[in-house]
Formats: C-alpha cells, sequence, structure tokens
C-alpha cells in the first residue's frame, strides 16, 4: 500500500479538481468569459501533463539509445500514448471553450493549428513503428525520431503561436482577447489550478503504468507460444 500512495494522491487531487473546480468562488473578469473560465482546471492541466508525458518517453528513448532494452523501448511507448490522449483532450477542451468565446469549436487560430500539428507529428511516430517489422531497429529508430517529435513541440506550440496573430491567450495578438493570463489567476484558483495539474499529470503516469504492465504481460505470452 505504500508504495502505492501517488495513486491515492491522484485520486484524492482529482476529486478536489473536480468539485472545487465547479464550486470555487472565480473572478468575473470579462462578460462573455463568465462560467468558462472553469476550463482552466481542465484543458490546461491537459497540456501540462502531456508536456511532462512527453518529456518522460523523451528520456525512456534517450535511455533506450543508451542502454537498448524492450522495458526502455516499452516506457517509450507508454508514456508517448498517454501524451497523446491528453493532448487529443486538450485540442478537446479547447474546441468546447473556443465555441462559447470564438463562435466556433475550430478557427484555424494559430495555437488549434499547431497544437494539431505537433499531435500528428507524435501520430506520426507510431506510424512509423507501425511500418517496420524488424523489433530492433523500430525501437532504435522510434527513438531517434521521439526525440526529433519532442522538440518539435516547442515551436509548434510555444514558440510559432506567439509570434503571430492568436485569439489565444499568450499569442501576439491576445491581448484585449477574452482569456487567462498569469496575472489574472485569482488566488482562489491557483488553490484548484496547482492540484488539477498534478492530479491529471499523475493520473497519466497511473494510465501509462497499467499500460506498461499489459505490454509485458503480452510480451511473456507472446514469448511462450513461441516456445
Amino acid at each position: 500500500m505504500v508504495k502505492h500512495w501517488w495513486k491515492l494522491l491522484a485520486f484524492l487531487l482529482l476529486m478536489y479538481t473536480c468539485t472545487m473546480g465547479f464550486l470555487v468562488e472565480i473572478p468575473r473578469l470579462d462578460d462573455r468569459l463568465q462560467e468558462s473560465i472553469r476550463n482552466l482546471f481542465f484543458h490546461v492541466p491537459m497540456w501540462f501533463g502531456m508536456m511532462l508525458l512527453f518529456g518522460t518517453s523523451l528520456v525512456y528513448s534517450i535511455k533506450y539509445l543508451y542502454k537498448p532494452s524492450l522495458q526502455n523501448d516499452l516506457w517509450a511507448v507508454e508514456f508517448a500514448n498517454t501524451g497523446i490522449l491528453f493532448g487529443i483532450l486538450g485540442l478537446v477542451t479547447g474546441a468546447i471553450w473556443a465555441n462559447y468565446q470564438w463562435g466556433a469549436p475550430w478557427s484555424g487560430d494559430a495555437k488549434q493549428n499547431g497544437a494539431a500539428i505537433a499531435l500528428l507529428i507524435y501520430l506520426a511516430y507510431f506510424v512509423l513503428r507501425g511500418a517496420m517489422n524488424d523489433e530492433e531497429k523500430k525501437a532504435r529508430i522510434g527513438a531517434v525520431y521521439n526525440i526529433f517529435a519532442f522538440f518539435m513541440l516547442f515551436p509548434t506550440i510555444w514558440i510559432l503561436p506567439r509570434l503571430t496573430e492568436s485569439l489565444h491567450p499568450g499569442g501576439q495578438g491576445s491581448e484585449g482577447n477574452p482569456g487567462i493570463n498569469g496575472s489574472d489567476l485569482a488566488p482562489s484558483m491557483r488553490i484548484v489550478f496547482w492540484p488539477a495539474v498534478f492530479g491529471w499529470t499523475l493520473l497519466g503516469v497511473w494510465i501509462t503504468h497499467l499500460r506498461y504492465r499489459w505490454r509485458i504481460l503480452q510480451e511473456k505470452k507472446w514469448n511462450d507460444e513461441k516456445i
């Protein structure tokens, strides 16, 4: 039980987030923003979690190139899998918010397009792996591509959208648009936002652990059948 403390913590943090996220007093920053500001407790933590999961996947890819092993490769794959899941959830929650704030779930905003491109680059990682039959070659080339995919997150999500006109908070043209900036985050929201970030990230790690264990069981079953 002691070694699973972080799973209990993930559950408690998410229960707290999902409860207080709808009950906490929010600042009235804009007539259009209103209650949609609560999306901050779900949308933004998804992106935080995605970056941390992809970053962990990167670490295991580097470890694989340094010391090739099935375990390192599986961890890299499964952390990338969960990262994509969080990225998709981030896009969906962002589209729901955009529908209320911008009048459409997808408006071709620089931030939306950059996030979509970043996820497509990561999806190509799995297409690349699926196109190869040799397991060692698949793991080695996949590890190299995974490193490339991670560093492509920065221009597509963080750099280019800030250099162009954007409705999204944080873009060059975002000033004056209804949105959430760091200076707008009230103390009452911070006490929910940061637990949400840690809670969603821990959930991502939990999902990855379950998928890794399942993959290990599949590998053992496959090896037993070969024997």
